[in-house]
């Protein structure tokens, strides 16, 4: 099936080639629930397979009851001494031999394949259909033209793996094993793993498990279906012998028991069908519906470069719009590829890693888990959302023993980085002990879940409930000071330090003196927490009302922001605490991205400071995740080439071959944070997604802008079924033509502001009755369910 266009194809010309660790440049497959990672070369290809469900090395400690540090802790503040304060609470719970660990993702296992090699290779590329899930490797052989191609099944719930030759003299050696490592020897990383780990040939099929701390099996088994030629058990493998096809079906499982597993499966595959374009077929129509569910064209034709010629341009300063557009596509891939409704939320590494006990592995809500979510809500993914809530939702018992025995508060506390059943703190550092704003700043996911979905029987027994017991927390944290306004402390702005507390001699720290008082991001976060909360209680009504009074007084009570002497929002409301540039996160600028407290029409002046406060950010602290996260803040601001540039600087600095992105620059060029190790983390990936998607298109419950921040680059373009709260809408758009069409389908009753590009004039007197007209490109319109309004310029 190898339609398509090639803005939907990732093609490369050369194979997995870091040193050490190839299947960081894997190409990825997956139905959301495995993941399958297609690396190697011509000889000896590799197929990294993994589960959601598999994790390991994770230690869960009963949390100490520490309370009655937070009034320790307040003490020190209020004398100056913030260090002291800083690692209070911090070693409080070291002395208590507290000692949690969250745990690790755990690599299933890898499908092998040899073939030999006759002749010097000719012709060699590979392939990523993302239409279709379908990677494929393609090369010749002397007078042969080899393809092995491979798909994990949606329908079937399979890894499908096809070899083909011109000529029916196939040769190959076949087995499941262990994933090797790069990190050490296996035996003493994981020896339970080495040990238990067993192999058997049994044509067709092999079988392969090893076991789990836990003391469950997982494996897979494995099943062969030649063309011809021959078959025979070999030693620890499957050999196939001048066959003219060969077709591999493997079946895994998880937390079961090897034997009857095996069973199992064996059954399942030996009544599967046996064609390899039926199950891609099967697979396709379930796969392609959720990846072409909104469509993106920035240029007029197909590129048919690889990703090695694209990334080369990128490398001069200036990313080609192709790879902008094929970016785009790529994370909407990752993602319905890498999650599913009711599974595991997306993790920074997908379901693609390799390693056994992978760097920042974990899911971290102190901006990455948040930033992977961004774009679904726009860009019609928003049935993959859910996951990230019962996720949370699992483990709130956790996070209310936390607030208890950590701060003597009611409600719930979130520590930053959790992992599935791990939800009491475990990152036992300053930064992430003293940082309360993870349950508010996941609120906004679900109330925007609401907003986009309508479903008011998940805004009552799902969103409320969670919103209340995070604010439950602030109403006990939050102390009143003489000024009438709350004072929060100790309080983080992630993951930052004030430059007045950073170390003198230099020394390189990763966060110093975090703990701070009134960072302007915690403030913002529970301004939009408790805002969400009045509305969304006044669309339910009834005993939902019960604390609205006192959540307005509440927001009545919170400072305003403050600008510093550079006309920048200040990062820490409190004259102790000097702005530092030098940093990836961008905090506090929460009230206008991800929040909408405000846009540049309603408060300019102070829009102003927080551009300013972007601006001020120093390029060379930056990561792959917080460029695009910068991205989609300069969108925000209506500011596309700043935006652009932005991803220009993430394309030359944190992208591998595969279009993985990295944390950070490992080469020291300058443009990014230097450091030896770079992670893979497909946040960026994903964030990727959203900063396109907020350069075409802003979106509140009461506005909807059309392309606010379109970089001069984008001259024209095409945009289908982007969502608004309450429909979707498709545009095209010629700038040198002074052209516009819109469509817009209500999908519930509509009421809402929508704010046309400027470079266009337009002619509003044929349209529907209930649409008021503002000024020459905005518009009030009210429309009922399914009802269409075109709008195009003149």
């Amino acid at each position: 099936m190898n339609e398509g266009k090639d803005q939907y194809r990732l093609k490369l010309n050369y194979p997995a080639s870091w040193w050490k660790n190839m299947w960081r440049e894997a190409l990825p497959s997956g139905n959301g629930k495995i993941g399958a990672a297609v690396y190697g070369g011509i000889k000896d290809e590799t197929i990294l397979i993994n589960h959601e469900e598999l994790w390991h090395l994770g230690k869960k400690d009963e949390v100490p009851d520490v309370r009655h540090t937070l009034a320790e802790t307040r003490k020190w503040m209020s004398q100056g001494k913030y260090m002291t304060a800083s690692w209070n609470l911090t070693n409080a719970l070291k002395e208590k031999g507290y000692k949690t660990r969250l745990a690790s993702r755990l690599p299933l296992g890898a499908l092998k394949v040899t073939m030999p090699c006759e002749h010097a290779f000719k012709n060699y590329g590979r392939v990523l259909n993302m239409e279709t899930g379908e990677v494929s490797v393609k090369w010749r052989d002397g007078q042969k033209i080899y393809e092995r191609k491979l798909f994990v099944s949606r329908a079937d719930d399979l890894i499908a793996y096809e070899i083909t030759s011109n000529r029916a003299s196939i040769r190959a050696d076949v087995y499941l094993a262990l994933h090797e490592s790069e990190g050490g020897k296996l035996s003493d990383r994981v020896p339970l793993l080495v040990e238990s780990a067993e192999g058997k040939v049994k044509a067709p099929y092999y079988y392969y498990a090893t076991k789990n701390e836990d003391g469950t099996d997982l494996g897979a088994v494995l099943r062969v279906i030649p063309t011809n030629g021959q078959m025979k058990e070999g030693q620890g493998c499957l050999q196939l012998i001048n066959t003219g096809k060969i077709l591999i079906l493997v079946k895994v499982f998880v937390k079961g028991e090897r034997q009857k597993d095996w069973k199992r499966l064996t059954e399942e595959l030996a009544n599967i069908e046996s064609n390899y374009h039926k199950l891609l077929t099967r697979h396709v129509e379930l796969h392609r519906p959720l990846f072409q569910s909104a469509k993106i064209e920035l240029t007029a034709h197909d590129n048919p470069r690889s990703n090695e010629e694209l990334l080369l341009e990128a490398y001069s300063g200036e990313a080609p719009t192709t790879l902008i557009e094929k970016m785009w596509a790529y994370g909407r891939y990752l993602f319905i590829s890498g999650t599913r409704p009711k599974g595991q939320p997306f993790g920074l590494y997908g379901l693609w890693f390799g390693d056994y006990r992978l760097m920042w592995g974990h899911h971290m809500a102190n901006e990455n888990i948040q930033m992977m979510y961004w774009h679904s809500n726009v860009g019609g993914l928003i049935e993959f959302t859910p996951a990230l809530f019962d996720y949370y939702d699992r483990m709130m018992e956790d996070f209310r023993r936390n607030a208890r025995h950590l701060y003597g508060c009611r409600g719930i506390f979130i520590p930053a980085g959790t992992t599935p059943g791990i939800g009491v703190p475990n990152q036992v550092v300053p930064v992430i002990m003293n940082w309360t704003g993870a349950a508010g700043w996941l609120a906004k996911h679900f109330y925007d879940y609401f907003l986009f979905s309508g479903d008011q029987v998940f805004l009552k027994e799902k969103a409320l409930p969670f919103m209340r017991e995070a604010a439950l927390f602030y109403e006990d944290f939050l102390v009143l000071g003489d000024d009438g306004f709350y004072k929060i402390y100790p309080s983080v702005s992630p993951e930052n330090t004030p430059e007045n507390h950073m170390p003198k001699d230099g020394q390189p720290l990763a966060h110093p003196m975090p703990t701070t008082i009134n960072a302007t991001a915690d403030f913002a976060i529970i301004k939009e927490l408790l805002s969400h909360l009045i509305e969304g209680s006044r669309i339910v009504g009834g005993k939902a009302l019960d604390k609205i009074d006192q959540w307005e007084a509440m927001l009545a009570k919170i400072p305003d922001y403050q600008v510093n002497e550079d006309g920048a929002i200040r990062e820490w409301m409190h004259p102790d605490f000097a702005d530092r540039y030098e940093h990836r996160h961008l905090s506090h600028i929460y009230p206008i991205f991800p929040g909408q407290e405000f846009t540049r029409e309603d408060n300019p002046t102070l829009f102003t400071a927080f551009e300013t406060a972007v601006k001020q950010r120093l390029i060379g602290a930056q990561t792959g995740w917080s460029l695009v996260h910068m991205s989609s803040i300069y969108a925000r601001m209506g500011d596309g080439d700043k935006a652009l540039e932005c991803l220009n600087i993430l394309a030359q600095s944190c992208l591998m071959n595969n279009f993985f992105t990295l944390h950070n620059d490992w080469r020291d060029m300058g443009i990014c944070m230097n450091s030896q190790t770079a992670p893979v983390q497909l946040d960026a990936n994903l964030g990727w997604i959203n900063a396109v998607q907020e350069m075409l298109i802003y979106v509140s419950s009461s506005l909807v802008k059309l392309l606010p921040a379109l970089p001069s680059k984008w001259k024209q373009g095409k945009v289908e079924n982007l969502c608004f709260t309450t429909g979707k809408i498709s545009f095209s758009w010629d700038v040198e033509a002074k052209q516009f069409l819109g469509k817009i389908v209500a999908q519930r009753e509509t009421a809402i502001r929508i704010v046309l590009p400027e470079f266009c004039q337009y002619n509003f007197e044929n349209l529907h009755a209930n649409i008021r007209v503002i000024d020459s490109n905005c518009l009030d319109i009210k429309l009922s369910k399914a009802e269409v309004l075109i709008l195009h310029s003149v």
